[in-house]
């Protein structure tokens, strides 16, 4: 966003002074608040972005002559925003930095250097493996810098020329009557330069897409939705810059068994009212593990009854140690047939229990009568 200060206060300046003074003032203030001697300092970084803004006004003649006319709102019309960051000054004065500092040589405009893309790589789990943790080789394609023009796009030796389409500005201008509009050139993209001798492998382009193989640490406990972060193995940078980094993604498929509740395990077990009724021992299966679990089934478990077994859940990702816990629900089995032997014997039950419900209730109306 534009400074609204007067440009000629932040410059130091005269409203009459010539460009000469006016690209001196500049100078002094860009050495003083350049971010390379003002590292983390946040006043320099904005002194040195005004600088900046109203060196671009007042150098340019129609800009100054509109700004002194109309102020900060006739430069509106003229589609001047400002600066987004230290790359875009630079990029717009680098053949004047050259001057400042002394680098000597062809004026040349400074290439931006970009960040390469981020890269999403979707990794499918069963809840064995995300119980365990694992390694995984993860084979994907993405843009990598040419190994022969080493991400210069250029045949080696060979050296970039002058763009034809903005003579070296990287900027087009275009007059509309009292107002000019500058735009980034779309033949060089701002850079001031083009390819003259094209790399044959690359065409140009610098950089090469192909296969990659990256070995994937997969912690013990992750879950559906778990991001792993593998720095610069994204798309290669543009001019120089750094590779995005790659983000897998983990999916945990279902179990047939168990059910994930965060870092607690549940699973169902069948057992019969006999079972229930006199207790048991029955076997579970081990996650992570072929062997089996005994558990007990106490006396007199009821129906839909849960057992919580302390420690025997996924590993816990979020503290770093320690696991969840196992929650079994036992489920009574009704049975549908019965033999002539087991009819027998639980109608002799069911005469013991009558008897037994009689007993009681004959003792507590002999109690109320005694009341």
């Amino acid at each position: 966003m534009p400074s609204n200060r007067d440009y000629y206060e932040i410059l130091g300046v005269s409203r009459d002074s010539d460009e000469d003074e006016i690209k001196k003032a500049y100078r002094k203030l860009a050495l003083k608040y350049h971010p390379d001697k003002n590292s983390g300092d946040k006043v320099a970084e904005e002194r040195f972005k005004e600088a900046a803004e109203a060196y671009e006004v007042l150098r340019d003649a129609e800009k100054r002559k509109i700004y002194d006319l109309y102020g900060h709102d006739g430069l509106k019309g003229t589609g001047f925003t400002g600066f987004s960051g230290f790359e875009d000054i630079f990029s717009t004065f680098g053949d004047i930095f050259e001057d400042f500092f002394g680098f000597g040589g062809r004026r040349s405009r400074r290439t931006r250097v970009r960040r390469g893309s981020d890269l999403r790589y979707d990794l499918r789990l069963n809840l064995e493996e995300a119980y365990r943790g694992k390694e995984e080789e993860i084979v994907f394609e993405k843009w990598g810098s040419c190994e022969i023009c080493s991400g210069t796009g250029m045949t080696p030796g060979s050296e970039p020329g002058i763009c034809p389409n903005c003579d070296g500005r990287g900027e087009v201008v275009h007059s509309q009557g009292f107002f000019q509009i500058r735009t980034t050139c779309s033949t060089c993209n701002g850079t001031g330069q083009v390819i003259v001798d094209p790399c044959r492998r690359c065409n140009g382009k610098g950089k090469i897409r192909g296969e990659r193989r990256v070995l994937v640490k997969i912690p013990p406990g992750v879950d559906t939705g778990i991001q792993l972060r593998i720095k610069e193995e994204g798309e290669s940078g543009e001019n120089g810059g750094p590779p995005g980094d790659l983000f897998v993604v983990i999916y945990v498929n279902e179990h047939d068994f168990f059910i994930r509740d965060g870092d607690d395990l549940r699973c169902q077990i069948e057992v019969s009212f006999v079972q229930a009724a006199l207790g048991a021992e029955v076997s579970i299966p081990v996650l992570g593990d072929d062997e089996e679990r005994r558990i007990d089934i106490q006396e007199g478990t009821q129906p839909g009854e849960i057992i919580r077994i302390k420690g025997d859940g996924m590993p816990s990702l979020r503290r770093g140690r320690g696991y969840g816990d196992l929650f079994v629900q036992v489920m009574v089995k009704i049975p549908t047939r019965l033999s002539q032997r087991q009819r027998e014997l639980l109608m002799k039950f069911s005469e013991l229990e009558t008897q037994k419900i009689g007993a009681k209730t004959r003792e507590f109306w002999d109690k109320i009568k005694g009341i």
